[in-house]
């Protein structure tokens, strides 16, 4: 479990989740390369309206597209920053970032260095056989803001408002988030990529 305390205690948390950036075979395009521009624009947008800070945390994944163009906006603003992996970092890398090429591998190299990790294998131990490895880490990463209250979490969202490839993408985290806060940033792609 995350038990990080911290002195002062955020303000508040800024719990993320979103698409990843659209793997070069993916049929129907969700998150075109061409279109990270336009999601962090829309995510500094949500940071602003938040009036997001040093005094603020922000809990997201690290995969490729949303996280860490959340992840570097957060950063830019001077947030602490915690990052939740579903699986050990080489795994994790090879399927959510490095498909991707361009510079994610080294994107995500500059946000890890600058801030907290958790890797579910180590802090929560194995993934029993019945649950789903995502579904587990947004779970655990709601769990870790709502630890520091409850009025605190916002919840910012880059979705196309449609179910996911597999379990525990995008769509649950909004299902599970919007039942803790009512302070969601929904960052509707269908609208954003025009």
């Amino acid at each position: 479990m995350s038990d990080v305390q911290y002195t002062p205690p955020p303000r508040q948390v800024l719990l993320f989740s979103g698409h990843m950036i659209d793997a070069p075979d993916r049929a129907t395009p969700r998150f075109p390369p061409d279109k990270a521009p336009v999601a962090a624009a829309a995510i500094d947008d949500a940071l602003k309206q938040l009036d997001a800070n040093e005094s603020d945390l922000a809990i997201c994944s690290g995969a490729c597209g949303g996280d860490l163009l959340f992840a570097e906006a957060c950063l830019a603003r001077g947030l602490r920053l915690e990052l939740y992996l579903p699986f050990e970092e080489p795994a994790f890398l090879a399927g959510s970032v490095d498909f991707a090429k361009a510079n994610w591998h080294a994107r995500y190299l500059a946000v890890r260095s600058r801030a907290r990790l958790h890797v579910l294998p180590a802090e929560l131990g194995p993934l029993p056989p019945d649950e789903n490895p995502y579904a587990r880490t947004n779970l655990w990463m709601l769990d870790a803001a709502l630890r520091l209250g409850a009025e605190k979490i916002a919840f910012i969202c880059l979705w196309n408002g449609q179910g996911g490839d597999a379990p525990g993408g995008t769509e649950h985290f909004m299902n599970e988030a919007s039942r803790k806060t009512q302070r969601i940033i929904w960052l509707d792609t269908r609208r954003l990529w025009g």
